[in-house]
């Protein structure tokens, strides 16, 4: 079953914001956009670009909130919840400069559920943001 969040930011391309597959809920690619935003808005929390796409203003942990915040919107749409994550992928553009806020964030949010984590760098994601999560959870039946 293809689940869409009304509240979430609209996906880029063709693809659902999650699928149930039994009590496995598999999200795809979650990025900071505004809640709500669509796939033709630029709006990131912590970002600032000139006409040119240079960043005028870059503010990595504003983004590491937000993306946390989109998966729990994706996730309660969904019928479950940030402490029913049972596996999370993140990628970052920039490991050097993000990963120390990141893992400090990630702490922050996940003192209770510890899902299982892989961090990987990348060179680019498909809009201008630092940070994405891929994630697996799991349903009440």
């Amino acid at each position: 079953m293809k689940i869409n969040a009304s509240n979430a930011p609209k996906p880029l391309g063709l693809y659902p914001h999650a699928r149930r597959v039994g009590n496995l809920l598999f999200l795809s690619g979650v990025g900071p956009r505004v809640a709500g935003s669509d796939s033709t808005d630029s709006q990131v929390p912590g970002l600032a670009l000139d006409k040119h796409g240079n960043y005028v203003s870059f503010d990595f942990e504003a983004q590491c909130r937000s993306v946390f915040e989109n998966v729990k919107l994706i996730l309660e749409a969904s019928g479950s919840s940030w402490e029913q994550l049972v596996d999370v992928t993140v990628f970052l553009t920039n490991m050097k400069r993000d990963f120390q806020a990141y893992n400090r964030l990630y702490a922050e949010y996940f003192q209770s559920n510890q899902p299982c984590r892989t961090t990987v760098e990348i060179n680019a994601l498909p809009s201008p943001i630092c940070i994405e999560l891929k994630c697996i959870a799991t349903l009440n039946d």
